[in-house]
């Protein structure tokens, strides 16, 4: 119970963490950063440090021979590399930022700390308890979803409540799920659409799914079954309050989440080369911190007609999608 609660207050600093970083303007947010290193050409700056269980940050920093021999910094390495090389080799964006930020790592955090998570100026990853979950660097999709948060933070910078709070959820999954899939070179067929498939233990569960929303648990004995929606019909009215997820974002970015899917599948291919880059479009030149779903779908419908055409696969896939969704 201990263990619990203290969880939940590190968990609670994290995101009051995040929001403040994301509300600095930009010479805030360079003199609050972890370190200032910026690449002077387009390359990864990566950096990894382990807090061997303690809670200060960054931690102790490691050398590259030790990140070899270290498991969980050797993951975090490479999903932050390969993080990297996505937004670059296919949007040209030179980090999370869009110039170059430095990407600091924290591994080994705390004693059983149960998250992996982007405080606003740098990732921290927990081992896990070993009763529900394992090591969060075990999923490349993990390290992306949370590397995505300070990419949302550098663009719409969505407020971390309501539909806004989902739709912020929603495009860490989505840019997760697609840089799994670019690193494994699966097609929207060959995916399975879950986002941390490992890290929860035991057999057939994971956290999300894009694809069958709201069965990536099913009787778990702890977490019960999942509740996320899949379309408007069954949206999530929630108290804007820690205990109501503030207003239901791990819920009800079920539904953006779903509408996604839906549209890569029917527009078909390497989702990254078509969706993605309609959602990725979406959230850097039109959405805003307190946009919604409807202002999402309307973006991205938008998105899609201005890349890829008036009346295009693309943009028939797209409102395919946010109709599935029931929006």
């Amino acid at each position: 119970m201990i263990e619990s609660l203290d969880n939940e207050f590190r968990n609670y600093r994290f995101r009051s963490d995040r929001k403040f970083f994301s509300a600095l303007p930009e010479a805030g947010r360079k003199m609050m950063a972890v370190t200032r290193k910026k690449a002077v050409s387009p390359k990864p700056v990566i950096e990894i440090y382990s807090a061997a269980k303690g809670y200060s940050l960054p931690g102790k920093k490691l050398s590259s021979a030790i990140i070899n021999k270290d498991k969980e910094a050797r993951l975090v390495k490479n999903g932050v590399k390969h993080t990297w090389n996505f937004y670059y080799n296919i949007f040209k964006r030179n980090s999370i930022d869009g110039s170059g930020l430095a990407l600091v790592n924290t591994v080994h955090y705390g004693k059983r700390y149960n998250n992996a998570i982007w405080n606003g100026r740098q990732m921290i990853f927990g081992d896990g308890d070993k009763k529900v979950f394992g090591s969060f660097t075990t999923d490349i999709d993990i390290i992306t979803h949370e590397l995505a948060h300070g990419v949302t933070q550098y663009a719409a910078n969505f407020d971390y409540e309501d539909q806004p709070g989902a739709l912020n959820e929603s495009f860490s999954d989505v840019f997760g799920i697609m840089i799994k899939q670019y690193v494994l070179n699966q097609d929207v067929n060959q995916s399975n659409w879950l986002i941390g498939e490992n890290i929860m233990l035991g057999d057939h569960y994971a956290l999300r799914s894009l694809a069958a929303t709201g069965t990536a648990f099913l009787n778990h004995p702890q977490w019960g079954n999942d509740p996320q929606p899949a379309n408007m019909d069954q949206y999530n009215d929630l108290p804007n309050n820690e205990d109501g997820d503030y207003g239901g974002v791990h819920i009800n970015s079920g539904i953006p989440n779903f509408a996604f899917y839906i549209a890569a599948k029917e527009a078909g291919g390497f989702a990254w080369k078509t969706i993605g880059a309609v959602w990725y479009a979406a959230l850097t030149e039109s959405l805003n911190n307190r946009s919604d779903f409807h202002e999402a779908k309307n973006a991205t419908i938008l998105q899609a007609r201005k890349i890829f055409g008036k009346g295009s696969k693309v943009e028939k896939a797209v409102k395919k999608g946010w109709k599935a969704a029931k929006l």
